[in-house]
């Protein structure tokens, strides 16, 4: 059972490689609860997600720095071996001596890297379900990863619709599992 914050990072990482690799040909122009994106399209934001990490946490760059470097399609030919080797590098990243430790720069502030790690970890595990959602998997979420996404978005899910990138916080029903909750908070109905 994963216990630390890069060892839910590395699981998330997996979750949503495993998802990739599980769509299939004809479904990258699937559509997914994503309403501006296509599978193809989720896939590329995650990856690119992953490319900003190296610079902003390793090299202690900041936005301005970067610049549009990750905008259009960061995927190519291979999207599979694209999002393994930006996955792999974001880990990478994160797991480096201090990496945690440090400030980094991010578009709305400084953050702490644990607290950078945490949000891409929570983000992650949500986007997964929707590639799951998108090209017809199975859309179970690990428990571990629900509960720990559940601690990080609560603190600012009423602000995420705000954002413009989620649609507002659902209702949720009585009842409702983890999984469900986690969900309605980022505006999706599982």
């Amino acid at each position: 059972m994963p216990e630390t914050l890069l060892e839910r990072h590395a699981e998330a990482l997996r979750l949503f490689g495993e998802q990739v690799r599980a769509v299939g040909d004809d479904q990258w122009d699937a559509p997914t609860p994503c309403r501006d994106w296509n599978v193809r399209e989720l896939v590329n934001h995650v990856a690119g997600e992953q490319l900003w990490i190296p610079p902003l946490v390793t090299d202690g760059r900041t936005v301005e720095d970067v610049g549009d470097a990750f905008s259009g399609d960061v995927l190519g030919d291979d999207p599979v071996a694209a999002w393994d080797r930006a996955s792999a590098a974001a880990h990478a990243a994160f797991a480096a001596p201090g990496a945690l430790d440090r400030t980094v720069r991010l578009s709305y502030g400084p953050a702490l890297g644990s607290a950078y790690c945490s949000e891409l970890t929570a983000d992650c595990v949500v986007h997964a379900w929707d590639l799951a959602r998108g090209i017809g998997a199975d859309d179970r979420l690990p428990d571990g990863l629900v509960e720990f996404s559940i601690k990080e978005v609560m603190p600012y899910a009423d602000g995420l619709a705000a954002s413009g990138a989620y649609d507002p916080p659902l209702e949720v029903p009585a009842g409702a599992n983890a999984q469900t909750r986690l969900l309605a908070m980022v505006g999706r109905k599982g």
